[in-house]
């Protein structure tokens, strides 16, 4: 399907309206989401995603040099992060619209309340309550944080989960056949690691679990901050909201913490940011266009 003239004026103005504005597993508690392999709820409709999107999970078993290995994992999960995340800005677009549009319409009361379920918003709110929760709720990920994330819980992708089930993050299910069954799973226990179609599926779930989960309230409010205060939210001070991702706490936000810094990956965040300070036409590209130009490298435009 191709995108709708109605969906291109809206990512002609999405860059404005954003810069205004391994291996330890969490208990199953802060683990739980809704798997949902169907893409977010559109805007009317969101464009269908680009094919090299659902590729599959490189060997990255093959990769002597560690560097190498690093290099080629980050090289991998970036393209994807910002495919994902600049599907949920065309999202918080949306809702910056409605938040000017008075009155709403039935369609965008809706279209408010479908979001709100899904992001774990209490639906009997009045529409305007809805809109501010969802202002915190509806957010990008910066793309450092998940990619320590993902090199922390999948082993760099080489974890059995990671191969088998394009599971990057560890992400838990709990109805039978919904992933792979842990080894060593204890007795009585129902939980199963959850499986993906594709890592770009594994990336989308796990921003939608910080953005909806009652235990990343605190990165949440990290998040808000920055935005008040006019800044692209950063992976290293959002990692403070992660105490619940593990028992381990501090340590835990601590190490997360390391991996970014050591690894410089706050020059994806930088890198992300350039992205999106070069307008409307970057950013329809990345929704429908090549890996490359998600990757944000510089390409000759036709015409």
């Amino acid at each position: 399907m191709g995108v709708s003239r109605n969906l291109l004026a809206l990512i002609i103005t999405l860059v404005l309206a954003f810069v205004i504005g391994a291996l330890y597993t969490p208990p199953p508690a802060e683990r739980r989401f809704h798997i949902q392999e169907r893409e977010f709820d559109g805007i009317a409709q969101l464009p269908a995603l680009p094919g090299w999107s659902t590729n599959a999970l490189p060997d990255f078993s093959q990769y002597s040099d560690v560097q190498t290995k690093k290099d080629a994992f980050f090289s991998f999960l970036y393209p994807r992060i910002v495919l994902a995340n600049t599907r949920v800005l065309a999202l918080r677009h949306h809702l910056m619209t409605l938040d000017n549009k008075a009155p709403l319409t039935a369609d965008d009361e809706a279209w408010l309340t479908r979001q709100a379920k899904r992001l774990r918003i209490d639906t009997e709110l009045a529409p305007e309550a809805i809109i501010l929760e969802l202002r915190e709720h509806l957010d990008v990920i910066p793309p450092s944080l998940v990619m320590a994330q993902a090199a922390n819980e999948s082993a760099w992708g080489t974890s059995r989960f990671a191969r088998k089930g394009n599971n990057l993050f560890g992400q838990w299910c709990f109805s039978a056949g919904c992933g792979i069954v842990p080894a060593k799973r204890s007795a009585g226990a129902s939980h199963e690691v959850a499986s993906f179609s594709s890592p770009y599926h594994s990336v989308r779930a796990y921003i939608e679990n910080l953005n909806r989960h009652d235990a990343y309230q605190g990165l949440r409010d990290v998040r808000l901050a920055s935005r008040r205060r006019g800044y692209f939210p950063n992976g290293v001070g959002l990692a403070t909201g992660l105490e619940s991702y593990s028992e381990r706490g501090h340590a835990y936000v601590e190490e997360i913490q390391s991996m970014i810094r050591y690894n410089k990956l706050t020059r994806y965040d930088d890198r992300y940011q350039t992205l999106l300070d070069r307008g409307n036409l970057a950013l329809r590209d990345v929704l429908t266009g090549s890996e490359t130009l998600a990757m944000g490298d510089q390409a000759k435009r036709e015409g």
